[in-house]
């Protein structure tokens, strides 16, 4: 144990791994996934596909075809590429890494997606937090104090937030990215674009420090772990450098290729979420003990008394949600239940209101 001690870091040895409980037999709405499966027929035709898979060759490292249909199907702008990753944490952990000169910062507002600061942790970079407003909405001002006051390297926006479901308007991230243009790059995490009102990603050519990063997670593709983020061509070609060779798999590359020609399916089933988000949080606001905050996202944050004791009374009635109430004072007696199909937010429903009783 001493040599792990004068081996490791200090401040890896002070952290805990990222935890993701067994939800065997469990209705699981913790991870903000889509609960849609692929039709039979796209099952059928992808197995064929993916059955010509070469597995014994690398990827094509270039990822040119693929990368073709992202910049197609999401709205890149012309002229600009994209970078993959094995998820959006790959990217985030690409970032930290080209951008940890000594001294720098990462600045994110704060209750936010919590692989920000793990990520700058991990590459030996300060994080500075800031907090939200009570509302969870953003505190602009105290934002441009920190930058001017810290200025990072790297800041990061989830829009909408996790675990918040906040939406950011372009104002304030115009606002925002001016302020850090002498200073640092802000990175607009749009993970849960598919559900959004909006994007910046038609605005990247206006911006030279902007990075736009977005994942097919949500979209009902989770377990193809692929993310892309784009931004001036410039800026790319430098985080290009840090990229690991090989970094997405044949089969993903072959999946995602076969499956951005059915995006209407996955444009279909974000809608259907989206009207069932709306129902969801109109069924737990006529419940007097439950806050229900706005979301943007294919997740409701509530706010329960005793929400420690609810989650544990959820978990009897086989339902997972996450809580929250933990990981910042902002979210205390918080949990965070992702929006699935009709069936199983009625479960959820039928469950929260037995543990109300």
């Amino acid at each position: 144990m001493s040599l792990i001690k004068n081996i490791i870091r200090p401040e890896i040895l002070a952290q805990s791994s990222y935890h993701v409980p067994d939800a065997a037999n469990m209705v699981k709405l913790d991870a903000m996934e889509n609960p849609y499966g692929l039709p039979d027929a796209i099952k059928a035709k992808l197995g064929a596909h993916l059955s010509e898979v070469a597995l014994n060759r690398y990827p094509i490292p270039s990822y040119r075809v693929l990368k073709q249909k992202i910049c197609q199907q999401f709205g890149v702008p012309t002229g600009f590429d994209v970078i993959l990753g094995n998820g959006s944490d790959e990217l985030i952990s690409m970032l930290s890494v080209a951008c940890a000169k000594p001294g720098a910062k990462v600045l994110a507002p704060v209750p936010t997606f919590v692989m920000y600061a793990i990520s700058a942790q991990l590459a030996g970079v300060e994080f500075v937090g800031v907090p939200l407003q009570a509302d969870l909405t953003l505190d602009l001002p105290a934002m441009l104090v920190a930058i001017k006051q810290h200025r990072p390297a790297l800041l990061y926006l989830a829009n909408p937030n996790n675990p918040t479901g906040t939406w950011f308007d372009d104002a304030q991230i115009i606002q925002i990215i001016h302020a850090m243009a002498e200073i640092g790059l802000v990175v607009v995490d749009e993970a849960y674009q598919p559900f959004a009102p909006g994007s910046m990603m038609s605005r990247l050519p206006e911006f030279e420090n902007l990075i736009v990063m977005r994942t097919v997670s949500k979209l009902g593709l989770a377990g193809l772990r692929l993310g892309y983020m784009s931004a001036a061509p410039a800026l790319l070609a430098e985080i290009e450098k840090v990229r690991p060779p090989y970094n997405v798999n044949v089969l993903t590359v072959a999946a995602l290729e076969f499956l951005l020609d059915h995006m209407s399916l996955f444009n279909e089933q974000a809608e259907q979420i989206c009207k069932q988000r709306s129902v969801l949080i109109s069924t737990l606001q006529k419940l007097h003990q439950i806050h229900v905050f706005p979301s943007q996202a294919n997740f409701v944050l509530i706010r329960v008394s005793n929400s420690e004791q609810i989650f544990n009374k959820l978990l009897e009635h086989k339902i997972l949600v996450k809580n929250v109430g933990k990981m910042h004072q902002l979210l205390v007696d918080c949990l965070r239940v992702t929006v699935s199909t009709p069936a199983e937010n009625q479960l959820f429903m039928d469950a929260l209101i037995a543990t109300l009783k």
